[in-house]
């Protein structure tokens, strides 16, 4: 029998991805894999040091956590901040009551109703111990509760102890991270569109999509430069930021870190093609192309910057989409006001059930998101950049 991982990166293959190659298949795979909440981010950052520091010029990380990768291609170049950031949705051990079950609270936003009955990995002193988050069987409620939605108050984390003692044996205890029990994993189909053949797509599924594909382009594309010798005039910061999903708190320090002349934030974008929803609220589609968010709740783009990217996209037959989020946002919201000012965009990467325990991208979209940010490399030099902010 394969592997797990053999398997995944070879169906990638399979589909002639010609962007990456197959050690950033396999990175992928384990950047997205691999556990790291808000606030535990560590493992996931040095997994990143390590597979991109031989393409960088110089790896550093500020206090806050956050881990920057540079590649400097004209001295006197325009600084470039590419910053994606690396931590997942994930829980916190906040009780273990007397029978051994764990009540928790949410590192970032989680809906209530995709929790119950899911898998997942508390991460103790002592190693992983697995769980799952179950609550009383609607067996033994009330008529009237069994119609309500059970809310994460109600909600508690079973390891198999049959008392506090026992959990605590196992290495439980309070401030622990919880993370979902999800593996990476692809399914290659014949596409159609107006019902005629498409060709094949690739379709992965896994946890941590937002951001840890946002934060892998951010880092792959150093490794693209290097590797591919590709001339850029400007100084690159790939930043694997902290925190974002409890209020970009580590986008508060990015800045001030790199001192960027202008900012990319790669992120991704809720994909609308799920029934239920109105196109209207959220029009962007997995399988069309990178997400250029024209406004969302805590950014409105440079628009000189915006216009360059459109352009380019169409110049260079990037398929892209226009997306908005009317509430919410991206380190974008932090980053555009530090120093000050700093013009910056969001692009993003459709995902289908982002906040949950199993995404859906779009191989394709990931690799236009690819080939756009190394072109956009290509012409952010320093007449460029300064135009950006003439009035």
């Amino acid at each position: 029998m394969p592997r797990y991982d053999d398997m995944a990166v070879r169906s990638l293959q399979d589909a002639q991805v010609t962007i990456m190659d197959k050690d950033s298949l396999k990175f992928l795979q384990e950047l997205c894999d691999i556990p790291g909440p808000p606030g535990f981010e560590a493992g996931a950052t040095r997994l990143m040091r390590e597979y991109v520091e031989g393409y960088c010029d110089q790896v550093y990380n500020d206090k806050m956590g956050n881990m920057m990768f540079e590649k400097t291609g004209k001295e006197d170049g325009p600084t470039v901040l590419l910053a994606g950031h690396v931590d997942e949705c994930g829980l916190i051990i906040t009780g273990i009551n007397p029978m051994g079950y764990m009540s928790f609270s949410q590192l970032g936003g989680w809906f209530d109703q995709v929790l119950l009955g899911q898998r997942v990995m508390v991460h103790t002193r002592k190693g992983m111990v697995k769980g799952i988050i179950a609550c009383k069987p609607p067996h033994l409620m009330e008529m009237e509760e069994r119609k309500k939605v059970v809310t994460k108050d109600k909600m508690f984390i079973d390891v198999g102890a049959s008392n506090k003692d026992e959990a605590q044996a196992m290495g439980v205890r309070l401030g622990d991270a919880v993370t979902p029990d999800s593996k990476f994993y692809t399914v290659e189909k014949e596409a159609f569109k107006d019902g005629k053949p498409a060709g094949k797509r690739t379709i992965c599924f896994g946890k941590a999509f937002d951001d840890r594909l946002g934060a892998f382009a951010a880092v792959e594309l150093v490794k693209a430069l290097k590797k591919g010798n590709v001339k850029h005039p400007n100084r690159i910061v790939s930043a694997a930021t902290v925190q974002e999903e409890t209020g970009a708190r580590g986008a508060k320090t990015v800045a001030a870190s790199t001192h960027p002349d202008v900012a990319i934030v790669l992120d991704v974008d809720i994909a609308g093609d799920v029934p239920g929803i109105d196109p209207m609220q959220a029009p962007v589609r997995m399988g069309e192309g990178i997400s250029i968010t024209v406004y969302d709740g805590t950014m409105i783009p440079n628009q000189p910057l915006k216009e360059l990217v459109i352009g380019l996209c169409e110049k260079k037959k990037i398929p892209h989409q226009f997306g908005y989020v009317t509430r919410g946002g991206t380190d974008g919201a932090f980053i555009h006001t530090s120093l000050t000012g700093v013009p910056t965009m969001v692009i993003g990467v459709p995902v289908r059930h982002i906040h949950s325990h199993v995404g859906a991208f779009d191989m394709k979209d990931l690799e236009a998101c690819m080939k756009f940010v190394v072109e956009l490399m290509k012409v952010l030099d320093r007449k460029t950049v300064d135009s950006l902010t003439k009035i």
